[in-house]
């Protein structure tokens, strides 16, 4: 007769054990994970990040029809005018209410200066078509000139604290439900709670079975901070290198479990305890990506994941410039990148 494998252990051993298998079993149905205000973010959502002028809209409107609740927008993206009028369109045709949407967007690096960050939001609300936002993020912990968009020449020394402040302010505003950042460091995100009264809620980083933060990950659940993973598919468009969709153990473990590569990539990101944001404007792969949540990849083939060569594919290179305030990469993500 086969024994249970608790049998043996000591009680506590055993309450243990039980409690990671409910652990497991919670993470492997989570359809939302819950912020340190106590504000619900779904697990996965739908990014917006190069999704095209004319496309976006309808990739918009299909998703929230297919189930998707959560939208990453950011101003940088230059379409969250026409994410705007997809978000009214579902409303004003009742498939869903405002109140069962959550919409994250992001302050962009020109706008860092305290009293930019206020109409940098207001921007944002007009262009969305709403009251507020649910999650608002410091797009890049990298500050730029005023008025200026990509380039090392026109990077200037940050000063997070100031524009942290006034991050806090529109939070006591209730413009914005929830604050947070993104591309931030461990150092980087030490740093900010070590000033900040209102910590951070989420930290919106790259993150994937290739790039899975371990570091990062154990820094924000010890500070109660929501790790969520934009290019959880690791931007196979833009990304030949280190492809998650073509590496073996994600291959082979979608083959087993009868699932897409994507699919397991977005299952393995939920079930370590972060939410994900697949892009696309496809709607049959838009519909394949939400299907995560009522199956979960079992502890051995999990194990495999652990094995997996880490390469940071996001590394940043467009801020670094030998003449530049960073000069490198290793300087943009603080050595954090092997």
């Amino acid at each position: 007769m086969l024994k249970h494998p608790s049998i043996g252990f000591s009680c506590k051993c055993r309450r243990r054990y039980f409690f990671g298998l409910l652990l497991l079993r919670t993470l492997a149905m989570a359809r939302h994970f819950v912020l340190n205000t106590g504000a619900k973010i779904p697990s996965v959502g739908l990014g917006t990040w190069q999704a095209e002028p004319g496309v976006v809209g309808d990739a918009i409107y299909l998703a929230v029809k297919a189930g998707y609740r959560h939208i990453d927008c950011a101003q940088i993206y230059g379409n969250e005018k026409e994410i705007g009028f997809a978000l009214k369109k579902v409303l004003d045709e009742g498939i869903v209410s405002r109140k069962d949407l959550f919409i994250t967007s992001k302050l962009w690096n020109s706008n860092h200066t305290p009293e930019d960050v206020p109409v940098a939001l207001d921007s944002t609300l007009h262009d969305l078509q709403t009251d507020y936002v649910d999650l608002y993020l410091v797009h890049w912990p990298i500050r730029l000139k005023k008025g200026s968009r990509f380039g090392p020449e026109n990077v200037i020394p940050s000063d997070i604290p100031a524009t942290w402040a006034a991050m806090e302010s529109l939070y006591h505003s209730g413009k914005v439900r929830a604050i947070g950042v993104s591309n931030f460091s461990t150092k980087k995100l030490e740093e900010l709670l070590a000033v900040a009264r209102v910590p951070p809620a989420a930290n919106q980083v790259e993150c994937h079975p290739v790039w899975q933060q371990a570091k990062l990950r154990d820094l924000c659940s010890s500070k109660g901070i929501h790790l969520s993973a934009y290019s959880p598919l690791g931007s196979p468009a833009m990304f030949k290198a280190g492809n998650v969709l073509q590496h073996p153990v994600v291959v082979s473990t979608a083959e087993k479990l009868g699932k897409t590569p994507g699919q397991v990539a977005l299952r393995w990101g939920i079930q370590t305890g972060y939410s994900v944001l697949p892009k696309s404007t496809n709607d049959e792969r838009i519909r394949a990506n939400l299907d995560v949540y009522d199956w979960s990849i079992p502890s051995d083939l999990l194990a495999g994941f652990s094995e997996i060569e880490q390469v940071k594919l996001v590394r940043g290179a467009f801020w670094t410039h030998p003449e530049g305030l960073l000069k490198s990469v290793e300087e943009v993500w603080d050595g954090e990148i092997v």
